[in-house]
């Protein structure tokens, strides 16, 4: 070829991994098989310098930019020295040949983009192979392609085409090879589907194949299909669909060719270290091809590091109600929070910033390890009983785990738990704890309120970069790793009132224990709403105030706080507000999310959907003081119907139980404030690094970790791995669904459907009452528009969210069980709530009308 050609095409041998600009994902692959050997048909690549040739001035902007691309593309002249290039190197190769697009966001990594451009078979002739490429060209264009690369946010200016051509196999059977199950996420679990014929008809979906699955050498699945389409060449060029009859008796691969099927699907995802969609043929000799492979991007990735036995992982982030992955930052924060804790019961980690090995991570996400307690007696009795608590379908799961042979139980002794968690309960006092919550609960409040009034307590002087960075690793070692041992011993003794008085009076009604709970006392999370809709009050009562709110969007009214220019009232509430609740934030368990005193959009979002609300019985102080009056009315009618002898055991332990279990949101809460103050020094440590040169923005930090950040400190240019690591969080953030129990295979079990009604779905009952509303589906809350009444349909909750409780009419939540945040806040709010409803969001549309059983835990669905 010439130095010209060159440019133009590439032989399939001549390309390599590195070269996906000028080829593209699916040249780029195949250059990679046949650099190792594996059985590829000869086939060169039209580069995308070829494209660009062609390509014609768009205005990206335009509504019928598809339209528009399309037909000058098809118009297009393919310029002489470009048509030349592309015979001789079809001379070469010979025909027939089969032209396939290869885009440059195409079969990569993280997305296939399969099927979104053209392919055309059994092309034969130098010009029939030009017109075939020219097509491909204008199939970047079709407006599946199109609103593809828009539901992925790639931008239409960055993408180009190349296009591959490669001599075409005389298939006698043809189909699709997947190293993994893309449905449960098994990985090395090979599934083939195959059938008489052209791949096309397997690819394309049009005939119902063969379909076989093989795991470690075995052939587990054997289903056969009719086989009645078949894709077949046409002497003169192009393909036919043929109609055939049944053909289901008789496979059309042997079980040794499945086998070798397999084994070089196993060799393939070796060579790119990751699970790959492949596309196979054997040829009239009985010879095996591979005309393509992608990644199978579609996969949860498996936490890491992998370990060499199958393991049993929770997801930390459905626990917290948190879909969202972690920045960096917030996984090293969890590492080194977790590498403390598992010192404070004797498990010294060798290097804390590390993690201990319990915790994992997978896309973004932290997973816990709990295999130990699936093989132990103790943890197969605890582990579920969590888990109804926090997450009830994770708890059908790990039971359905407990007949797994790899998690058979080996400890059967209670003692290794007594013995690890018995000295952390005598460090931190936890018997005088519980004594002195069952006689002085104002007391112990007043000493939990007091530990966020002492957590800058101790804290190293900084002064520049480095003792920040010292002083917030010291905050999270010292200060918030050590919350929950002091005050758990209290909120557990509140819940063991309220547990013990229910078995002491085993007859009382569930709805009448329930009511209990509700309007809980000294709850920051509560407290913290209810000054939200006050507020809301005295701005509706300031004209000035009022009329701004409405008139001004709320990231307007943002920018005004930040300058000290909104009007005199909104001023001052917001900013006593934020003094008190600023550190908090949506996914506030991220440490590299914003506070609201970072950006108080979200809060002034929701003082302006309050403003619409009128001051009524629906009222959420009202609301919320009728549901405590009905909550001491409940404690006396319980304690005036039990037992005789048990009355005043049974009205004492209510009552603490009123005044205790409000303490369960002091934790988070006092642990979100020291992130606040942690993540103000790392944010100065950002800002030093940024006037050093070393970090284009301050919260470039939040991308690194505390190793890294100290490499920064001493001159190292990382700014490349922060833009990668935006990426991936970016990408990561649109991903919507996360196991709540992941395999180390990539396994994600799932629980038993139980039988509804038609159009029903289940869940957990949260909070008792039938509401019937307007349905209103929100994926994440900053900005969210919830109209009075209306039903929240969203995929976890955490206290971010909570002032949405306000005007809800209902609950439904994804995730959660019985006792998670969002099923108590529902309760206390006196709102029927359903939690755990699998796919929720994505059943539910806005707009639907349900109805919300909170008791029996079913949503009925009526669509509109």
């Amino acid at each position: 070829m010439t130095q010209v050609d060159a440019k133009l095409t590439l032989s399939l041998s001549e390309i390599d991994r590195d070269m996906l600009a000028e080829v593209g994902g699916k040249a780029a692959n195949l250059g990679v098989l046949t650099s190792a050997g594996f059985p590829v048909p000869e086939g060169f690549c039209v580069t995308t310098e070829a494209y660009a040739r062609v390509a014609p001035d768009l205005d990206f902007d335009a509504p019928d930019l598809a339209t528009k691309a399309r037909a000058a593309l098809l118009d297009a002249e393919v310029p002489p020295d470009l048509a030349d290039a592309i015979r001789r190197a079809y001379a070469e190769i010979g025909g027939p040949v089969a032209v396939r697009s290869s885009a440059t966001a195409e079969d990569l990594p993280d997305a296939s983009f399969a099927g979104q451009q053209d392919t055309y078979l059994h092309i034969i002739g130098g010009d029939a192979v030009i017109d075939a490429v020219r097509r491909c060209w204008a199939s970047l264009w079709t407006d599946r392609a199109v609103a593809y690369r828009q539901s992925n946010d790639v931008d239409h200016r960055s993408v180009k085409l190349a296009v591959v051509v490669q001599k075409m196999v005389e298939a006698t059977t043809a189909g699709v090879l997947l190293t993994a199950n893309p449905v449960t996420g098994r990985r090395h679990e090979a599934l083939i589907d195959a059938s008489p014929g052209l791949g096309e008809a397997v690819v394309s979906g049009a005939v119902n194949p063969d379909h076989f699955a093989v795991y470690e050498g075995e052939i587990t699945e054997r289903r056969l299909g009719d086989k009645r389409t078949v894709v077949r060449p046409l002497p003169g060029g192009g393909t036919e669909t043929v109609e055939l009859p049944e053909n289901s008796a008789v496979a059309c691969v042997t079980d040794d060719q499945i086998h070798e099927l397999a084994a070089i699907g196993d060799r393939v995802e070796r060579i790119y270290q990751a699970p790959q969609d492949i596309e196979w043929a054997y040829d009239q000799g009985g010879k095996l091809w591979l005309t393509q492979s992608r990644p199978i991007t579609t996969l949860f990735p498996v936490p890491t590091p992998e370990p060499a036995e199958l393991r049993a992982y929770v997801s930390a982030n459905v626990a917290q109600g948190m879909f969202r992955p972690f920045t960096p930052m917030g996984l090293a924060v969890f590492r080194l929070i977790g590498s403390e804790m598992a010192g404070i019961i004797g498990r010294r980690v060798a290097d804390p910033r590390q993690g201990p090995a319990p915790l994992a991570t997978a896309a973004g996400r932290i997973f816990i390890d709990m295999t130990a307690g699936l093989r132990s007696r103790v943890g197969r009795e605890l582990l579920p009983r969590i888990f109804e608590v926090m997450e009830a379908r994770s708890a059908a799961i790990v039971r359905g785990l407990f007949d797994d042979p790899h998690f058979s139980v080996v400890h059967r002794s209670r003692w290794p738990l007594v013995k690890a968690v018995g000295p952390a309960l005598l460090k931190f006092h936890a018997p005088r704890q519980v004594l002195q919550a069952l006689v002085r609960p104002a007391e112990t409040r007043k000493r939990v309120a007091g530990l966020r009034k002492r957590l800058s307590d101790g804290v190293p002087p900084a002064t520049d970069a480095a003792g920040h960075l010292r002083a917030a690793e010291w905050l999270l070692t010292h200060r918030a790793a050590h919350v929950i041992p002091q005050v758990a011993p209290p909120l557990m003794t509140g819940l063991a009132a309220y547990v013990v008085a229910g078995k002491l009076m085993p007859q009382a009604a569930p709805q009448l224990r329930e009511a209990v709970l509700r309007a809980m006392p000294h709850n920051v999370t509560t407290e913290m709403d209810l000054r939200l809709w006050r507020m809301s009050r005295d701005i509706k009562a300031d004209p000035t105030a009022a009329a701004e709110m409405r008139e001004t969007s709320a990231a307007e009214l943002a920018k005004r706080y930040h300058a000290g220019t909104l009007a005199a009232t909104t001023q001052r509430e917001l900013a006593e507000f934020l003094d008190n609740y600023g550190d908090r934030s949506v996914a506030e368990i991220d440490i590299g999310m914003p506070r609201w005193s970072d950006d108080p959009t979200h809060i002034l979002g929701v003082l302006a959907n309050y403003l619409r609300m009128d001051e009524d019985r629906q009222a959420p102080d009202a609301q919320f003081a009728r549901a405590a009056r009905e909550a001491e009315e409940a404690v006396r009618t319980l304690t005036a119907t039990a037992p005789w002898g048990r009355r005043h055991l049974v009205g004492f332990l209510l009552r603490r139980s009123r005044e205790l279990i409000g303490l369960r949101e002091s934790p988070k809460f006092t642990i979100i404030s020291a992130f606040g103050i942690v993540r103000r020094h790392l944010t100065e440590v950002g800002r030093a690094l940024v006037d050093g040169g070393l970090l284009a923005d301050a919260s470039d930090v939040f991308f690194l970790d505390f190793g890294e950040i100290e490499l920064v400190i001493g001159g190292d240019d990382l700014r490349g791995l922060v833009a990668e690591r935006r990426e991936t969080y970016d990408r990561e953030v649109r991903r919507r669904h996360v196991p709540r129990v992941l395999m180390s295979d990539g396994t994600m079990p799932e629980p038993a459907s139980g039988d509804l009604p038609p159009g029903a779905l289940g869940g957990t009952p949260a909070s008792s009452g039938t509401v019937t509303g307007v349905a209103r589906v929100i994926q994440e809350p900053t900005g969210a528009h919830l109209e009075p009444g209306e039903i929240l349909v969203a995929p976890s909750t955490d206290p971010g969210w909570t002032p949405l409780f306000l005007t809800a009419g209902g609950l439904v939540m994804e995730m959660g069980g019985a006792n998670s945040h969002g099923a108590m806040v529902a309760r206390e709010y006196g709102i029927p709530a359903v939690v755990g409803v699998p796919d929720a969001t994505h059943r539910i549309k806005t707009g639907d009308t349900i109805t919300v059983d909170g008791g029996a835990g079913v949503v009925s669905v009526r669509a509109e």
